[in-house]
């Protein structure tokens, strides 16, 4: 966009707006921890809490992937419009509005089709994803997925109404909407769940936080003076052909990663019941840290790789991706000493109550054990990920990850068919895809820019070092603690936890500034000066 090359204040107010949207974002992911504790609660990890999170695994590609922020929908309404709209002051012309109802006609009529296909044959599609999962978990999935039918063509309006008022800069309110699903599924939960043997709740539910989604974008939309009529001139609209040349591409890119989910699923319908549900619970637990750590960087970030590479300012690049990436190595050391140190406590402390017994607990906690893996490859991938992105390539991130999805299969058929891993079998293999991925994409970049690779693995390598012997430290007390520490449950997990943390920063932080690790540094220079101000 041009507010970003446009000089330091526009470049400023970007990244005041991509603060904006990373704490958003993690208001949004703490309230979604809260929805999947009340979940938690009232339908453990059982066959209906299966059912449930594989039928949904087909309209959340709609509503999250293609409708989300960031998604192939909101991404080509706002390249496209956004040519179009000269002044935001005023209401849209003729034109905008023709190319406004053009678009959400296909978009209606392509999700009304796919729809339909759902709701008239749940169960045979339902029964091609869990083949291996019972013939009553298949019967029940299909259900569910029948209720959650209209998130399919929810997702795709939505994601042209996130466009468009991103277009108008109004950040808040389609970074805040997702909130309103969270909640909804929260106080029918609350409501329903003690009575609700089947989780048909959970779908409706679902289903009716997604249509408040749309009902809350609506009026903004209309009051910027968009006019939906039906308009199904498709072949004769240049703006709208472009819109499908953007539209393609980024959908097969965002499906790439929904079919290594339904590779998962097939392999984990095998396992046991309520290891789907485990593997979902797990995922949440690693994105809560991690993902709120990649968004408030990365997003901040983004625009200013796209700047530079506008600038060609190749060192520039160089240097703030290191820097990036390298406070982002950093800080997820300690996350994945957490997670093997205590991820049993916090997942036991946070879930276990009502139907989520001891035995869920565990498969939470070894799927989790095995994902931590990734975090160093994942905060990688995501990074060079971006530069890419900031060249204009989504082609190459996409051809990587479509390659990697044989990659996934043949690992899970080793894992799970041949070693018999189980649930730890399908997150060990994500680890493993997330690491070739990012390897592959880091020695590709050099058709676009040499990076200096020297220095960042020179640091992760300290890093690393401190990580193993802060590990070592960590487990030893953890040891200590739970045999000799005698407390009333809840409290013992709570200390145990919050003392491991302070014992994990004390260590982990003074070895790296002993061993000169530059962010260490860097970072213990700026809060000294800080403090000094302050005084």
């Amino acid at each position: 966009m041009s507010t970003i090359v446009s000089g330091e204040g526009a470049a400023t107010s970007v990244l005041k707006a991509a603060w904006l949207i990373a704490v958003v974002t993690i208001v949004s992911k703490l309230i979604g921890f809260i929805r999947d504790i009340v979940i938690a609660n009232y339908y453990g990890a059982s066959l209906v809490s299966d059912a449930y999170y594989y039928a949904y695994q087909i309209p959340s590609l709609s509503l999250i992937l293609l409708g989300g922020v960031g998604g192939p929908f909101h991404s080509a309404t706002v390249a496209v419009f956004s040519k179009l709209i000269p002044s935001l002051k005023d209401k849209p012309v003729d034109k905008v509005n023709k190319l406004y109802s053009t678009f959400m006609t296909a978009t209606i009529i392509f999700f009304l089709v796919l729809s339909v296909i759902m709701f008239v044959f749940p169960r045979q599609i339902m029964g091609i994803i869990i083949s291996g999962g019972s013939a009553q978990m298949v019967e029940l999935a299909a259900i569910h997925l029948k209720i959650m039918t209209p998130l399919l063509i929810i997702g795709g309006i939505v994601g042209i109404y996130y466009g468009i008022l991103i277009i108008y800069k109004q950040f808040m309110l389609p970074n805040l909407s997702p909130i309103v699903m969270s909640l909804a599924i929260i106080l029918v939960s609350v409501m329903f769940a003690p009575d609700d043997k089947k989780g048909y709740a959970l779908a409706w539910a679902t289903t009716i936080g997604a249509v408040l989604q749309l009902v809350i974008q609506y009026p903004n939309v209309r009051k910027l003076g968009f006019r939906f009529r039906p308009d199904f001139e498709f072949t004769n609209n240049p703006n709208f052909k472009e819109i499908c040349e953007l539209l393609f591409p980024a959908i097969l890119s965002s499906t790439v990663g929904q079919i290594h989910i339904y590779v998962d699923m097939f392999f984990t319908s095998s396992i046991s019941e309520g290891a789907w549900t485990a593997i979902g619970y797990a995922n949440r637990v690693f994105q809560f840290p991690v993902g709120i750590l990649v968004t408030a960087f990365l997003v901040p970030l983004f625009p200013i790789f796209a700047r530079l590479v506008a600038d060609k300012d190749y060192n520039g690049i160089r240097n703030y991706f290191n820097k990036g990436v390298g406070v982002l190595f950093f800080a997820a050391i300690p996350i994945i000493i957490g997670i093997l140190v205590v991820g049993l406590d916090c997942v036991r402390l946070v879930f276990e109550r009502g139907a989520f017994d001891a035995q869920a607990t565990f498969m939470v906690a070894e799927a989790l054990w095995f994902l931590s893996a990734s975090i160093l490859p994942y905060v990688f991938r995501d990074s060079i990920t971006r530069v890419y992105y900031s060249f204009n390539d989504s082609k190459t991130p996409f051809i990587v990850a479509f390659s990697s999805i044989v990659l996934k299969f043949l690992l899970n058929i080793i894992f799970i068919t041949k070693l018999h891993m189980g649930i730890g079998g399908i997150t060990l293999s994500t680890s493993l895809v997330t690491l070739f991925n990012a390897c592959v994409l880091g020695l590709l970049i050099k058709r676009k820019m040499s990076m200096d690779y020297r220095a960042l693995f020179i640091n992760l390598f300290k890093m690393l070092l401190a990580g193993v012997i802060t590990f070592v430290i960590c487990m030893a007390a953890a040891f200590a603690y739970d045999r000799y520490i005698e407390l009333p449950q809840l409290i013992f997990e709570i200390i145990k936890i919050v003392l491991i943390f302070v014992i994990c920063i004390g260590v982990y932080t003074p070895l790296n500034l002993i061993m000169k690790m530059d962010y260490a540094s860097e970072l213990a220079s700026r809060l000294k000066a800080k403090f000094g101000k302050g005084q």
